[in-house]
């Protein structure tokens, strides 16, 4: 009888298990359907999804007999999408045609970062979310804030909305650069060179650069793919940063995980760059279904992140670090352009 029941409950909690899973898939796929709608498409299935996660959450509250399923969706799954999403960087490319560009990447990285946080103590605002943003806009948008948010201890709170934010903000800046280029007194790969260098995340640059042509674009996703490749010693150099941090305070007894899936980063990127196309050759429609795949795991990740966020903290929480961030991504930008 003891058996039997035990069996039951096994059997129930895998099924409230595939439920969780199958609730972010839902919506991620509701994410992607909206964002095929002409306007929705420049806002982007991650975006979209959040905020349907978000407004679910209002309403209908967190949905706890599925906890055990989102949270897996929410970290398991967001570990696999950055192993994956090192399949984009080419390190190849980097290293033979983007050395000259790394020195402008670094530089981005450090002024995005550094002005947010400064801007974020002026204004008072959260400093661990003003944090992720900084880097968000420094590096690579959400991805990033997704990769560097374990190793700073984030909340998944704080995750999402920075992932959320950063994906709407960018597509703003990325619709403008558009805008603007027409009447912009630059060529176009110097076009190129200031949407990498200026702009958040890798659909972004390829947003902005691809109405400049083909050699706009490489050269753009070139300066972005610099950026990526950063991320890997951002992620030691903030491991170390926690470590001293906890040190120094003498109430904190926690450590700090090896970020593992940053090896499955380092080791995919080696992968897509050495073997890939040279010892093995891969029809481009397959490259484009993992990349589709990468996305679309990453978006029902930040859906179980999403549903940690009320509404009420949000407007008491984001509207200062947004504020910073904000004025952060203008003066790179403005910054990036007078330097081409």
């Amino acid at each position: 009888m003891n058996t039997s029941l035990a069996k039951h409950k096994k059997s129930s909690s895998r099924g409230l298990w595939f439920g969780g899973v199958g609730f972010t898939f839902i919506i991620a796929l509701v994410g992607f359907g909206l964002s095929q709608i002409p306007g929705l498409d420049h806002v982007g299935q991650l975006a979209c999804a959040i905020i349907i996660a978000v407004v679910y959450r209002q309403i209908w509250g967190y949905p706890e007999k599925f906890r055990t399923g989102i949270q897996f969706s929410a970290k398991r799954l967001l570990r696999l999408a950055i192993i994956l999403f090192g399949l984009k960087l080419n390190i190849d490319v980097v290293f033979h045609q983007g050395l000259g560009l790394l020195a402008r990447d670094v530089g981005t990285i450090v002024f995005s970062i550094l002005l947010t946080m400064l801007l974020a103590k002026l204004f008072k605002a959260n400093s661990s979310l003003s944090l992720l943003l900084g880097i968000g806009t420094g590096v690579c948008g959400a991805a990033a804030i997704a990769a560097v948010s374990p190793i700073l201890k984030a909340k998944d709170e704080d995750t999402a909305i920075g992932a959320g934010i950063i994906a709407l903000v960018g597509t703003i800046f990325a619709i403008t650069y558009t805008i603007l280029r027409p009447f912009l007194p630059l060529t176009d790969l110097q076009y190129g060179v200031w949407s990498g260098v200026g702009l958040h995340e890798i659909a972004h640059v390829a947003l902005a650069g691809a109405p400049a042509g083909p050699n706009a674009l490489a050269i753009a996703l070139l300066a972005k793919l610099g950026r990526v490749f950063l991320l890997v010693p951002l992620s030691f150099i903030l491991m170390y940063w926690m470590k001293r941090k906890n040190k120094v305070e003498s109430d904190s007894d926690a450590k700090i995980e090896f970020p593992w899936f940053l090896i499955g980063f380092i080791i995919m990127s080696l992968f897509g760059s050495y073997v890939l196309g040279h010892l093995i050759t891969v029809p481009t429609s397959v490259m484009n279904s993992i990349s589709f795949f990468t996305s679309f795991i990453l978006t029902m990740a930040m859906i179980g992140l999403g549903l940690n966020v009320s509404l009420k903290d949000l407007r008491t929480k984001a509207l200062r670090p947004l504020l910073a961030m904000a004025i952060t991504s203008v003066l790179l930008s403005v910054i990036t352009y007078f330097t081409m």
